[in-house]
Parts: structure tokens; sequence; C-alpha cells
């Protein structure tokens, strides 16, 4: 499994590679408890939940010392491959349901990562700030707006304005009109081959610090 992902990222340091290879026990083990991930998906969970994660790093190299803030993260997604991959960058992973973030925190416990805070919180109630916002669809982009809006820092030192980066598939076209030209769609079919990312997104917001 590390092979597909190895395929798209070959300069994983060793330390990389045994995080990522020991991913899909850590899920199934908890998956067996609670479901943290759907069981039909578990077969293609490195294919469809961490790589899909990682297309965010094909839009964005994260630097040392970002602040990222990940909302919704349910089981660590896309937060903790990511954080495996920026191991200098710090991410802030939130979501409301407390199992979850139970594990999210035992799986970076056991994976050793030391750039993992997790917290049962709702985006709202957040009064950090950050780099960048990421997600996986947890709802419309123009929800997720008003729940983050507020939360960027003005210090501006990557290659894309702060702002939310968020992985969302299918017909976006209603959803995103209302932000005109603010809005850089980057399809993840021209980052990866495998078929599952054909009408999938990186959609990259800028925010201000407002």
């Amino acid at each position: 499994m590390i092979q597909l992902i190895e395929k798209y990222f070959p300069e994983l340091t060793p330390l990389q590679r045994q995080q990522f290879s020991a991913m899909p026990a850590l899920y199934e083990d908890w998956n067996a408890k609670i479901n943290v991930v759907s069981r039909k998906d578990m077969d293609n969970f490195v294919e469809h939940h961490v790589l899909h994660s990682l297309a965010i790093a094909k839009v964005m190299r994260f630097l040392p010392d970002a602040q990222v803030l990940d909302v919704g993260t349910g089981g660590g997604f896309p937060g903790i491959p990511l954080a495996i991959l920026f191991p200098e960058t710090q991410f802030h992973l939130v979501d409301s349901i407390g199992k979850k973030i139970r594990v999210v925190n035992d799986v970076a416990q056991q994976l050793g990562l030391q750039n993992v805070r997790a917290e049962q919180i709702r985006a709202e109630e957040l009064r950090q700030k950050y780099d960048f916002v990421v997600s996986r669809a947890v709802t419309d982009l123009n929800q997720f707006v008003k729940w983050v809006r507020g939360r960027f820092t003005s210090h501006q030192r990557h290659i894309l304005p702060n702002g939310i980066l968020y992985l969302k598939g299918g017909n976006l076209k209603q959803e995103l009109a209302p932000f005109g030209r603010q809005i850089t769609l980057y399809p993840i079919d021209e980052f990866f081959d495998e078929p599952f990312f054909e009408t999938k997104m990186v959609i990259h917001l800028p925010m201000d610090a407002r």
C-alpha cells in the first residue's frame, strides 16, 4: 500500500514510509470498535483517504512552523497524512464529536506525531489564527466560510495567499458561484492517475485576517 503513496511522493523519508505503512492497521483496529471510516471504504483506505488527503500537498507545500487547522477532521483526514508529510508544520485537528478526536489522538500518538493537536470543539468557538484551514467536504463551502471567517493570520509566507484548501468533488458550479474569481480549482486527476479522483478538486479560497 505504501507503494501508491511513494508513486506520487518519492521523496519520503524512512520514518514517513514507516508512518504511512502503519496507518491501515491502526484504522482497521479502531474501525472494529467504532465506525471511523466507512467499512466498504477500508479496502481502498490508502487511495480514498490517505492519498486523497495528500492532494492538498500537490497544491501547497506548507512551511516549517506554519499553522494549519483541519475542521471536521473525523478520524484525522486530511490532517494526519499532511502532518506526516510536513513534520515541521503545526496541525490543529478539530471535530465536534469526541469519539473521533479520541481516534485522532491515539493514531497521532502511535505514529509518533509531535506536530498534531486534536481537540473536540466547533470551528466557530476557536480563537486562534492560522495560515490555512483544510477540510474534506464537511459542508457547503458557503457555510464553511462562515465557520472559519476571521481565523486567518495576516502574515503571508506561502506561494498561495492564506486561506481555505478544501477537498470536494462533483458538480460545484452552483456552490462556488458566489465566490467568482476568488476561487482557484485544482483537478486532482492532474496529480493522481486513479479513476477515483476524476471529479475531485482541491479548492483554494483566499481569506483575509478579519
